[in-house]
């Protein structure tokens, strides 16, 4: 069942990646994102500067209310109105970046919600568990319902593809 990719964009050209998995569906037992890539590019993620160029590596209709500006990050196209966002050069300076998913976090779930399993994958989750101390600042100090509490920290755990919403 392996389908291969081939991705041509502005930051990778001939990469290849194969879809092992069905897609959304085995992940690892402790990987539980909240929200699908196709949820979070509707409510708002990364300024909606994201995923303008590689579009068509990905289903069509993740797109089709996703909000989404080509020409720049523009934080009021994000769910809570607020920039929760580093630059990349602040991923790549770290060392972060896995040389596969040049764009970082989200680029690689998008590819392992589609099916493909890499070895970076166990080091992607473990990033992904350590965003839920940002769960506890909300909770710890927010009503609960009130959206307009730790925006930042609301949004990013968005990016993270956890729903903050629910507390």
């Amino acid at each position: 069942m392996k389908k291969r990719i081939l991705v041509n964009d502005k930051m990778q050209n001939g990469y290849i990646y194969f879809l092992t998995e069905p897609i959304g569906k085995n992940f690892y037992p402790d990987f539980k994102p909240e929200l699908t890539p196709k949820q979070m590019l509707k409510m708002g993620v990364f300024g909606g500067k994201y995923m303008t160029d590689c579009r068509k590596e990905f289903p069509e209709d993740w797109f089709s209310d996703a909000r989404l500006c080509s020409e720049f990050h523009d934080p009021t196209m994000n769910y809570f109105g607020v920039n929760a966002s580093k630059p990349l050069s602040y991923w790549q300076d770290r060392g972060w970046i896995y040389p596969e998913d040049p764009r970082g976090w989200f680029q690689w779930y998008c590819r392992y919600y589609m099916g493909r399993r890499c070895p970076d994958d166990e080091r992607q989750i473990k990033r992904w568990k350590a965003m839920k101390r940002h769960i506890a600042q909300i909770t710890k100090n927010c009503p609960e319902g009130f959206l307009e509490c730790r925006k930042k920290q609301r949004q990013a755990l968005l990016h993270w593809a956890y729903d903050s919403r629910r507390f």
